[in-house]
């Protein structure tokens, strides 16, 4: 014998509905609509047809009351009268009523308004670069080329020509073939944006210079010959090799921040997700937080009155009774889950809210270390239910928008025992690399030391992680040589 461990299909919907964001939230929610002609939208004012009572919650019937999960009892009664519902009828119909007429136009109203609001779609940098190359004046056997060179240019990349010429030709290619490809090349690179199309950086840089710039004799140097030693901050051997002053090294690489390393990442698309907070952050007068679920947008959902009715008619068919019967089954399911979500998501935000109240009241340098288990055993579920919860919600607070994700983070101990969140501690090395002396800056076992010194314990392999992660460069190229002799 074995024994195994199946999750109800109730279960798994529960947790699928928890784990949508609000706007995904919506979307399952006119999916389920759609497919089931049972569940009927609660208006603001219902207007009843002649001869029915609106379907309020005060005049129905018993067994047509929606679930509501309670924090107070087990819902043992709500539970009860569906399974009753459930054992009534068999399961099995095809679904093929059709909806009212009010349903389709509702429907197609919703999808014009999507259809209005969506963003065209930006110009791909491929087109961009074909539209030009079609009003030039070139031989076909160019074109063809050039047509293909474009073809390889990836906009995340850059724009840079990583193929081979060579590979864009027939393998028997002569070298007439490969003077072609060449010229192509070079009407592509002609091409805006300047640089599109470079095989390198330094050609990239190269292509983008102008004579008219002010050094552009030490500019074309230094890109040609000194690129790495500029990255990497080796004023000095620049200095020795080439005879300028360390200032006017400076101030050539300066000017260099004006040409684009990528010129072609101006046509990536980007993606920006479309954010709704699902929980609302307030302080009342007495300064306490307050907690409410944006969730106004989400509709009142009941059990079509109409279907009610039809269930208990005497003409209705044994198979009308089937379809019925596991469309109320379905519809009932959705609205416990969307009524259990509003619960969890209410006492976990809560939970994570009192634990990170210093947070909110002084400042992301004020985030206590926060584990997603403790929240778990403070609201009494398993901390995959605290997962679920938080993914891809959003919480609308005083100190702006954030993801409920961003509340829990790690953290370390300081020499007396107090809990320090990682992100204190990147706070504290930003503050001490923005302080120190650019002639000699702090190294990462300095910066261990200083931390140390904070009541901080961190090593120096941590240090260098966050340092790398918030993009601060080394000490050697932290370093300001103009003032090193000083």
């Amino acid at each position: 014998m074995v024994q195994t461990q199946k999750l109800a299909p109730r279960m798994i919907q529960s947790m699928e509905i928890l784990q949508l964001p609000m706007l995904a939230l919506q979307e399952r929610i006119e999916q389920e609509m759609n497919e089931n002609p049972l569940l009927e939208q609660q208006e603001t004012e219902p207007a009843p047809e002649e001869g029915d009572l609106p379907p309020s919650a005060d005049n129905r019937s018993e067994d047509e009351k929606e679930l509501v999960v309670e924090d107070s009892g087990d819902n043992s009664d709500d539970f009860e009268r569906l399974q009753n519902m459930v054992s009534e009828l068999p399961n099995t119909f095809d679904d093929s009523f059709r909806r009212s007429s009010g349903r389709m136009q509702e429907e197609a109203d919703r999808r014009h308004d999507l259809m209005a609001n969506a963003q065209s779609r930006p110009e791909s940098l491929n087109d961009f670069l074909l539209h030009q190359l079609a009003e030039l004046d070139i031989d076909d056997d160019v074109e063809r080329i050039a047509e293909r060179i474009i073809s390889t240019l990836d906009a995340r990349d850059g724009g840079y020509l990583r193929t081979p010429l060579a590979d864009l030709l027939p393998s028997d290619h002569t070298a007439e073939n490969y003077e072609v490809a060449e010229r192509a090349l070079q009407v592509v690179q002609s091409l805006e944006p300047t640089g599109i199309a470079a095989r390198s950086l330094s050609e990239c840089l190269l292509m983008q210079l102008r004579p008219e710039f002010e050094h552009f004799e030490e500019m074309e140097k230094l890109i040609s010959s000194h690129l790495e030693d500029l990255a990497a901050n080796r004023l000095p051997q620049i200095q020795k090799a080439t005879g300028y002053s360390i200032e006017l090294i400076q101030t050539v690489r300066a000017e260099l921040q004006i040409l684009n390393p990528k010129p072609g990442a101006a046509f990536m698309e980007t993606y920006v997700p479309n954010v709704t907070p699902d929980i609302i952050l307030e302080q009342d007068e007495n300064g306490e937080y307050k907690i409410t679920l944006d969730d106004d947008r989400v509709p009142s959902l009941y059990i079509s009155e109409y279907y009610r009715r039809r269930l208990q008619d005497q003409s209705c068919t044994e198979e009308e009774r089937e379809y019925i019967k596991r469309k109320i089954n379905s519809a009932q399911w959705l609205i416990e889950s969307i009524e259990q979500r509003r619960s969890t998501l209410t006492k976990v935000a809560e939970a994570i809210v009192a634990h990170q109240k210093k947070f909110f009241d002084e400042g992301p340098e004020a985030i206590e270390p926060l584990k997603m288990q403790q929240i778990a055993e403070k609201v009494g579920v398993h901390v995959t239910t605290v997962s679920r919860a938080v993914n891809d919600k959003w919480m609308q607070t005083p100190r702006g928008i954030i993801p409920l994700h961003r509340l829990f983070v790690g953290g370390t101990q300081t020499d007396d025992g107090e809990d320090v969140a990682w992100d204190t501690i990147r706070l504290k090395l930003q503050e001490l690399i923005d302080s120190e002396d650019k002639r000699d800056p702090l190294s990462d076992e300095s910066l261990v030391k200083k931390l140390a010194e904070e009541g901080m314990t961190v090593a120096r392999r941590t240090v260098t992680k966050y340092r790398k992660r918030m993009g601060i460069p080394s000490s050697r190229q932290r370093k300001d040589w103009s003032l090193a002799k000083k």
